[in-house]
């Protein structure tokens, strides 16, 4: 087999075992398609290699040859005559490129199956093995191949939520050194023929036990195994972070993720993928059910909604949370309900499913609360799945006089009111054409906003491209009218903005649906959006602008009926500024100045102690740090009790000179490995004490007479000499000298060497035993000789 023969087939082979990772994010067959592609540019590449083709054409041909593969794969019909792609190809190539990358991003892993996400990987794949051929075979520089493997690698790592499995990342590894292997026996052999590892056999088809190939089995053994190893002693890692070790490493991919990052764009993966699996279940509270929400996004910059920073969130205690903010009236009287909920395992959120406004919670330990949205979010990015917690709310329905009566005030914060600088005219002139019968009530414009989504000129549907930012929104308010609840809740909580209206987009779940025993059950696709506007005196108000075919009510408080608008225009002197104070005569603000960061007027909740706020994380770190740190200590203990547990023999005499060996190796000095027992023995006689002298020469002199003179049954016992020995050895050592040799003792090494060198034998032991199998099955070549 030729020198470029054997790169090219070790460079499909590290292609396919480099597309493995990719399993956990794409279905169907796109492994097999994909290795079917690969081998014919493989092909074509030994061929044209064969025929002398120049070196440039070579991948010229290869990727003609995939293109070919590709639109006879997948656009056939798009192709002139049937065989030649054309401009119709890759138009339609395009398309479903880019289908497939808008899947990637509102679907989770693993992709549900569908033709263009299978184009999409089989396509990604393929053209990953073409570059990994051509940097291999053509370049010649297969070490750089192992940056393709790697970025292969990068996609599951980044899209898999909960982290890879730790075996997964051998694969690639395996193949990174087959193909390294490859290359390094086709340079050796144009140095000549290889010494064989087996004189037996056929000098053509040798074995390398060569230096050189026993380094590069150590090499591979070594990276293969801390591929394996490595992610399970680094801790697990909060859900999202790349090559998240072993956090999560178990879930089979069904569920869903929310995280702080993203809640909009993970909500809208969750909401639209195949699996509609149980969520949560929740007992109590009225028969109806009640919103469960996750968290509230106030900050939209014109192309996201997210989450404001808004600080470090406070400690849960065993008493009510901070006040609903904004509200203004005597919580003492007002209705509290209790719920069990029950989450499910494949639900993976940061955020506790909780309904607003809270007032206590059994979750405590690595939870927290933001006072400004009453969410309880994790605090070392553990999530909820599998958590059983009881809750408490309070059971704020204000009435739609109340609301219509609420006089505009100060903005509650400094995000919620904000309208994007790009913000087309045209839809602040269509918030004011929809609400121009409100008069300026911001009640009525609410309600006017919700009756006009939900009025039928708007289409429900999740089979849309549209999103949240500026641009999406404009064509949902203005073209398309479809979308989904993301549409409805970030396009009524914008409009509402133009108006004055404070307005932020909260994320959860629809009640669910009623089983026995008033349970009821949540599903992955009760996910849901909704916009909260702010009223003073009453805080933040839930309303739906979703169709009916999706949110089939609307809160009773968003029925004006037939409520005569009072039109204020003007705030009192008194009215709150902040949720939940009033002006400060001392200290007065104006009624349109915002309010700073801890200007809430709520009393902060204490931070705990030094031992919950990280101490006990900082305890357990420096805990595993110390036992990592003393194994070598530990080794070296117990192998040297064990040394002089056994009882004169001669197994007990050879391990009693090993334990003065290594002494001799921890404290640095000279031990030569090459020397017999007399001549250590005379060299001992020079590094201890002259009353420990007789002492060595009888344990040299034993060990002498062990190994030559053949003792038959009786040994002599010398572990007193040894002890004497060893203990001499350690005098007159200084302290930096003697302190190395306890915490880290030179001679642990190499009993890990010792491992190594043993695993690495065993796969010599494999290459001779596949080399014996080939010798048989393939028959000698005989030399022919002429008379």
């Amino acid at each position: 087999m030729t020198g470029h023969v054997r790169i090219s087939i070790a460079a499909w082979v590290a292609t396919v075992l480099g597309a493995l990772v990719l399993t956990p994010v794409f279905s169907g067959p796109f492994l097999f398609i994909s290795a079917f592609f690969c081998a014919i540019v493989t092909a074509v590449g030994i061929g044209l290699q064969n025929w002398r083709a120049p070196r440039i054409v070579v991948p010229i041909v290869q990727l003609v040859v995939l293109i070919e593969l590709i639109s006879l794969s997948f656009l056939h019909n798009t192709m002139k005559w049937g065989l030649v792609p054309w401009k119709a190809t890759a138009i339609a190539f395009n398309d479903q490129m880019v289908d497939a990358m808008d899947a990637i991003n509102r679907y989770s892993a693993p992709l549900p199956y569908d033709r263009h996400l299978l184009l999409f990987a089989s396509t990604v794949i393929a053209f990953a093995g073409l570059l990994i051929h051509l940097v291999a075979v053509q370049i010649r520089q297969a070490a750089w191949a192992g940056l393709l493997l790697l970025t292969m690698y990068t996609v599951p790592a980044a899209t898999v939520h909960g982290g890879l499995p730790a075996l997964l990342f051998i694969p690639p590894a395996v193949g990174y050194i087959i193909l390294l292997s490859a290359e390094g026996r086709t340079r050796l052999s144009r140095w000549g023929r290889r010494i064989s590892g087996v004189s037996h056999l056929d000098a053509a088809e040798p074995i390398e036990a060569s230096a050189l190939g026993q380094a590069g089995r150590r090499i591979g053994l070594s990276v293969v195994a801390l591929a394996a190893l490595l992610p399970a002693l680094i801790p697990a890692l909060p859900e999202g972070v790349i090559g998240n070790g072993s956090a999560g490493g178990g879930g089979s991919g069904s569920g869903a993720i929310v995280s702080p990052n993203d809640t909009m764009l993970d909500m809208g993966k969750n909401l639209k993928r195949g699996d509609n699996v149980t969520a949560l279940t929740y007992t109590g509270g009225p028969p109806e059910g009640v919103y469960l929400r996750l968290t509230a996004l106030d900050l939209f910059d014109g192309n996201t909604w997210r989450r404001s920073d808004s600080g470090e969130g406070q400690k849960i205690g065993n008493g009510p949370l901070s006040p609903p903010p904004g509200y203004t009236g005597d919580l003492s009287k007002v209705p509290e309900n209790k719920l069990k909920i029950q989450v499910s395992r494949s639900f993976r959120s940061q955020f506790a499913p909780v309904p607003y406004p809270l007032r206590t919670i059994s979750l405590k330990k690595n939870w927290k609360f933001d006072a400004s949205t009453l969410d309880v979010l994790s605090t070392n990015g553990s999530v909820v799945g599998g958590q059983d917690f009881n809750l408490s709310w309070y059971d704020l329905k204000p009435t739609a006089e109340e609301l219509n009566d609420s006089v505009p005030g100060g903005e509650p914060d400094q995000t919620t009111s904000d309208v994007p600088a790009r913000t087309p005219p045209k839809m602040t002139e269509l918030a004011r054409s929809i609400t121009a019968k409100a008069n300026g009530n911001h009640y009525l414009q609410a309600t006017m906003l919700q009756d006009w989504f939900r009025g039928g000129d708007f289409t429900y549907s999740t089979a849309t491209d549209s999103s949240s930012g500026m641009r999406a929104l404009e064509k949902f308010l203005f073209q398309e009218k479809t979308g989904y609840c993301e549409q409805f809740a970030t396009g009524m909580a914008l409009l509402a903005r133009t108006l004055g209206i404070p307005a932020r987009v909260g994320i959860g779940f629809l009640p669910g649906t009623t089983g026995k025993n008033n349970q009821h059950i949540v599903k992955m696709h009760d996910m849901h959006a909704w916009p909260e506007l702010y009223f003073e005196g009453s805080g933040w108000v839930r309303f739906e602008p979703t169709p009916s075919v999706r949110a089939a009510t609307t809160p009773s408080w968003s029925n004006p009926a037939n409520i005569t608008p009072s039109n204020p225009t003007t705030a009192p002197t008194t009215a709150p500024t902040t949720p939940g104070s009033t002006v400060d005569p001392e200290n007065p603000r104006l009624p349109g100045e915002r309010n700073l960061p801890g200007e809430s007027g709520l009393a902060p909740v204490g931070g705990g102690n030094w031992f919950t706020n990280g101490g006990a994380k900082i305890i357990g770190s420096s805990l595993a740090v110390i036992l990592l740190l003393g194994v070598p200590w530990l080794v070296r203990t117990l192998t040297r009790r064990r040394r002089y547990s056994r009882e004169p023999s001669r197994i007990g005499i050879e391990g009693l000179w090993a334990e003065v060996r290594d002494t001799a190796r921890d404290l640095g000095l000279d031990w030569s490995e090459v020397a017999t027992p007399r001549q250590l023995g005379d060299w001992l006689i020079t590094q201890v004490p002259e009353e420990t002298q007789p002492a060595a020469l009888r344990l040299a002199r034993g060990v002498e007479a062990m190994r030559y003179a053949g003792l038959g049954d009786s040994f002599p016992d010398l572990r007193p000499e040894a002890e004497q020995v060893r203990k001499a050895l350690w005098q007159d050592v200084r302290f930096f000298r003697r302190l190395r040799a306890r915490l880290l003792p030179p001679s642990w090494r190499w009993y890990l060497n010792r491992g190594s060198s043993e695993a690495s034998d065993l796969l010599d032991e494999f290459d001779l035993l596949l080399a014996r199998i080939r010798s048989a099955l393939t028959p000698h070549r005989t030399s022919r000789h002429t008379g």
